[in-house]
């Protein structure tokens, strides 16, 4: 499946999509700022008035190939099928398929989400979309998780973005990035893309066992040791 991602010749940014963080709302906002020069992938199922232009097309995969970090595999399959950019394509691989001079000087940025809230979200989605009425416990017990480091983080664990924005600050973390590039904003995204799927709405910490709360502590340990998250 094609995905989405956003780089911006316009505003000179770029803006890798993590999983479970507002990212599909975050695009649809800045996908409208965007000029019909830049890249923005689709998204599916679609999203209005969001639309992909600019995301296809050959590059030349040696430097990916020659990167023991990289599959070489799903390379080769992508040059394939064309599919230069595509929805939480790494940093590392990005650094590759785009010049240079654009890695190097536009801002780049992404958002992450405390464990515990980010992983009720995703097996509410999961519990909703490809496994119906499993349980939160034979979700925990299977760790089908929503990592997202190996996204913005290089294979030494350092960080290959400009900001990492944090989800519970979405807000105000946006306002201050969207300022530094030029992009308008009001305090609101004006959609919340793909929220439908979690019905419960109680606060994570009235969910959790203490069971529970320690499994994903130990499962996401490189992300709470990176952002200092607490339970």
């Amino acid at each position: 499946m094609v995905k989405e991602m956003i780089i911006s010749h316009k505003y000179k940014f770029i803006f890798i999509k993590t999983k479970k963080t507002a990212g599909t709302s975050i695009e649809v906002y800045l996908s409208q700022h965007c000029s019909k020069d830049d890249i923005v992938t689709p998204i599916f199922p679609h999203v209005d008035p969001h639309y992909p232009r600019n995301y296809k097309g050959f590059w030349n995969p040696f430097p990916e190939i020659t990167n023991r970090y990289i599959k070489i595999n799903e390379t080769f399959k992508d040059f394939k099928n064309r599919s230069k950019y595509y929805n939480h394509i790494p940093a590392i691989v990005l650094k590759e398929r785009v010049d240079k001079r654009i890695w190097k000087s536009y801002y780049k940025f992404c958002v992450e989400r405390n464990p515990w809230d980010k992983s009720l979200s995703h097996y509410y989605m999961s519990k909703d979309t490809k496994f119906k009425g499993m349980s939160f416990d034979d979700y925990l017990t299977n760790k089908n998780f929503c990592f997202n480091y190996p996204i913005y983080t290089n294979k030494n664990g350092k960080v290959m973005v400009d900001r990492v924005l944090k989800f519970e600050s979405l807000n105000e973390d946006l306002g201050e990035v969207f300022n530094y590039i030029g992009i308008p904003f009001n305090g609101s995204l004006g959609v919340r893309a793909k929220s439908e799927y979690r019905k419960d709405k109680r606060h994570y910490r009235n969910v959790y066992s203490e069971m529970q709360k320690k499994i994903i502590n130990g499962s996401f340990q490189r992300e709470i040791k990176l952002h200092r998250y607490k339970f």
